[in-house]
């Protein structure tokens, strides 16, 4: 577990040192990276593929294990300024839990995300419910997050 957390915070660094193309007084932003908590704490990436659409990744480590999702978000303007903006879209996940457990799902979201118009830093809130294929699991309603992350 500390080794994956270990590697993705180099990722996560060695990003923030080589971004070129830094958007720091722009409402828009290509990609941003950073972390997500909510009961835990996640490493988040999202990346934009098309004006309205990204593509977003989450480690996420609590003390039940880890779990890694990737998300299709469909974007639209909240406000006429473009920095509010909603957000929903399908995904999918494989979890890592104690007891040897692994675990495959899906995932679905619904959030709101603001880019602050003199900072390269966005924030998110949302929500994830997800299902996951096993028996004695299932549908699970408590994933999301608050997320920060640096824009770039």
């Amino acid at each position: 577990m500390k080794k994956i957390m270990g590697f993705a915070v180099a990722i996560l660094l060695t990003t923030f040192a080589t971004a070129q193309n830094k958007t720091a007084n722009s409402l828009e932003y290509k990609t941003a990276a950073g972390i997500k908590v909510w009961d835990g704490v996640g490493l988040s990436l999202k990346t934009f593929i098309q004006d309205k659409a990204a593509l977003e990744f989450v480690g996420f480590f609590n003390s039940a294990g880890a779990r890694v999702t990737g998300l299709y978000e469909f974007h639209g303007d909240l406000n006429t300024e473009g920095n509010l903006k909603w957000y929903i879209g399908p995904g999918a996940h494989v979890g890592f839990y104690k007891g040897n457990n692994t675990l495959v799902g899906i995932d679905g979201v619904v959030g709101l995300d603001y880019k602050f118009n003199e900072l390269p830093l966005n924030i998110s809130l949302d929500w994830q419910p997800s299902f996951e294929f096993s028996k004695g699991y299932g549908f699970a309603g408590g994933w999301g997050g608050l997320g920060i992350r640096y824009t770039f």
